[in-house]
């Protein structure tokens, strides 16, 4: 899928229970530009499985809407890598196929579960090798949006680099849409062109990642008054102040100046989003 946009919400909301834990989401509203590789981020708890389960279609929306493709052209892999465990790994590739009737790409989900013995049963895999599995189901139905929760958690550091290029390569050449959870950030940051960040049930950031990156600027010295800066964070450690602020014209003071990290505009804005009103970060 190329332009347009390939997920949006309005106002969506998910609750669980009418005296259970709660909203696990709540007045979502986004879209997401097809295209783009999209880095899901934010605390445990925070609501990034719900999101994508509502935007697979796996759960009904307590509130507002979310828009998708249809099934055919969706795949989600959750947390859990549900598989069936009785079938092998040849066997659940079939599936794959037989269910994809006009959509399966063999040659690519045949590469990643490559190193795989086609006549092990699932049950018997280790989990980074279950991940692969459902990892190839995924690329294999040739979605136009891609929905992966957790997908590396299981994996080694060297499958992981490698599951990752393959996707990302994947993504590029198929102009795929790709929401991906991830507490890895330095990961992300490598892979992913957009940004969503969701804590405690709400969106607290969405956009491009180099355009959120250079609407904030790192400062680094000794104490001073950051005003008129809008500050998201500061931090004062002895006499050495570190604060991220919103570029808004030139930024003047006796501060060293650099270009935030990914890690840096995410955990400032999550920690600022914790503090209680009325105390420094």
């Amino acid at each position: 899928m190329t332009g347009g946009t390939a997920l949006s919400t309005e106002g969506l909301g998910k609750r669980y229970g009418r005296r259970g834990p709660g909203w696990a989401l709540r007045e979502c509203t986004l879209a997401l530009p097809a295209g783009r590789v999209c880095a899901l981020v934010g605390p445990n708890g925070a609501g990034k499985s719900t999101l994508l389960a509502l935007a697979a279609g796996l759960l009904r929306p307590t509130e507002g809407t979310v828009r998708a493709p249809a099934r055919e052209h969706l795949a989600y892999v959750a947390q859990d890598k549900p598989l069936y465990p009785q079938l092998t790994v040849a066997e659940t590739l079939r599936m794959g196929r037989e269910l994809n009737p006009g959509r399966w790409d063999g040659a690519v989900a045949e590469r990643i579960a490559a190193d795989l013995d086609p006549g092990a049963r699932i049950r018997t895999l280790s989990g980074g090798q279950r991940t692969r599995v459902a990892l190839a189901l995924a690329l294999g139905k040739r979605p136009e949006l891609l929905l992966l929760d957790e997908p590396m958690a299981d994996l080694d550091p060297l499958a992981r680099h490698r599951l990752m290029g393959v996707l990302m390569a994947d993504a590029a050449e198929r102009g795929t849409t790709v929401v991906m959870s991830s507490h890895i950030l330095g990961e992300l940051e490598g892979a992913c062109d957009h940004l969503l960040l969701v804590d405690d049930g709400r969106v607290r950031l969405d956009g491009a990642i180099d355009d959120l990156l250079a609407a904030h600027v790192l400062l680094r010295g000794p104490v001073a008054d950051l005003a008129p800066h809008t500050v998201v964070e500061s931090r004062t450690t002895g006499r050495q102040l570190t604060a991220l602020v919103r570029r808004e014209g030139r930024v003047e003071g006796p501060w060293q100046t650099s270009p935030p990290s990914l890690e840096d505009l995410v955990l400032a804005h999550l920690r600022t989003a914790k503090t209680p009103e009325g105390a420094s970060a």
